[in-house]
């Protein structure tokens, strides 16, 4: 196994209506969704052997989910069943370039009673590489299930990433998310996020201080992303910033998700940071491209095309 991935599998519905405001759509196309999916999805199709360790129920909509990631080639033989519980749900507006306006079902989700058995633990540890995020804090058992699973993997030996993936409805507060997230940071190595993320991660609402504060906890590598401002990687030897990829956007949904599949399949594999910006940038790119999340995540022959066709065009003087 390459990397491993804790977290949710959510289920999404997109507008199949462009330019018509949430409340009047009429038709969706459903697909498999929540962040962890997302990048597991991502990952697999850029050639990582990937497994999830998770929570759905016995539902047809759980059903639907699983067999899509295995049809992706993503392991699931750690992803427990909670009958009478559904999976998260999220309805997508479609107004590009930048107009998603979104809706989140997600009281009592099935992905929170996620309850991590030993083999559970040992999974975790099992590969190169050991990804959760902040929404597997937001309640019990996942969030002792989460804290376990990177105890677990850092053990190992393991790298251990966080993405923070800050979800307001699944907190009863930012400060509780913030503290969730700090009790995680001393095991972690690397820490995705996007500024306000960062801030919320330190508890403070400077950029500069916040990322000093992460440091000095002991994180080695921030990730931050930028929106259409680019990405940012800091250690404790300086940063490297890399601008957005130019693409057409037909929907900004998967951005993040995109990026930490191509970010961290290359930095699986040994490659330069500044590298593994390229990859991450232009997974995002071919994502924000199109339109369903999931489905849009690149192979990667794509993604190494779009750094080739990228990196030929002149930069502006």
């Amino acid at each position: 196994m390459d990397v491993v991935i804790l977290g949710r599998i959510g289920y999404d519905l997109y507008s199949d209506q462009f330019n018509v405001p949430l409340p009047q759509v009429r038709t969706f196309s459903r697909y498999l969704g929540g962040s962890s999916a997302n990048m597991a999805v991502g990952l697999s199709r850029l050639g990582a052997k990937v497994g999830m360790i998770s929570c759905l129920g016995n539902d047809a909509l759980s059903g639907f989910l699983k067999d899509f990631l295995l049809a992706e080639g993503v392991d699931i033989s750690h992803v427990q069943t909670a009958p009478g519980y559904l999976p998260s749900l999220c309805l997508t507006e479609v107004t590009p370039p930048d107009s998603f306006p979104q809706v989140f079902y997600r009281h009592d989700a099935v992905d929170t009673r996620l309850d991590a058995t030993d083999d559970d633990l040992r999974f975790a540890g099992s590969g190169k590489m050991f990804v959760f995020n902040g929404t597997a804090l937001c309640a019990s058992p996942s969030r002792e299930s989460a804290y376990r699973a990177m105890e677990a993997a850092k053990a190992a030996g393991v790298t251990v990433v966080l993405d923070v993936d800050f979800r307001s409805m699944s907190w009863r507060s930012p400060a509780e998310a913030g503290l969730a997230i700090r009790l995680a940071l001393p095991y972690v190595d690397v820490l995705i996020g996007n500024q306000g993320e960062l801030k919320l991660s330190a508890g403070v609402d400077d950029l500069d201080q916040a990322i000093a504060k992460i440091q000095k906890i002991g994180v080695p590598v921030l990730v931050s992303k930028l929106g259409d401002e680019g990405t940012r990687i800091l250690t404790k030897d300086g940063a490297t910033y890399l601008p957005p990829y130019r693409v057409q956007v037909a929907t900004t949904i998967g951005a993040g998700d995109g990026f930490a599949s191509g970010f961290l399949y290359a930095y699986t594999n040994g490659k330069s940071l500044t590298d593994c910006l390229h990859y991450g940038n232009a997974a995002a790119a071919i994502v924000v491209s199109r339109v369903p999340c999931s489905e849009a995540m690149p192979t990667l022959a794509e993604v190494e095309t779009m750094i080739r066709e990228q990196k030929a065009i002149p930069v502006p003087a």
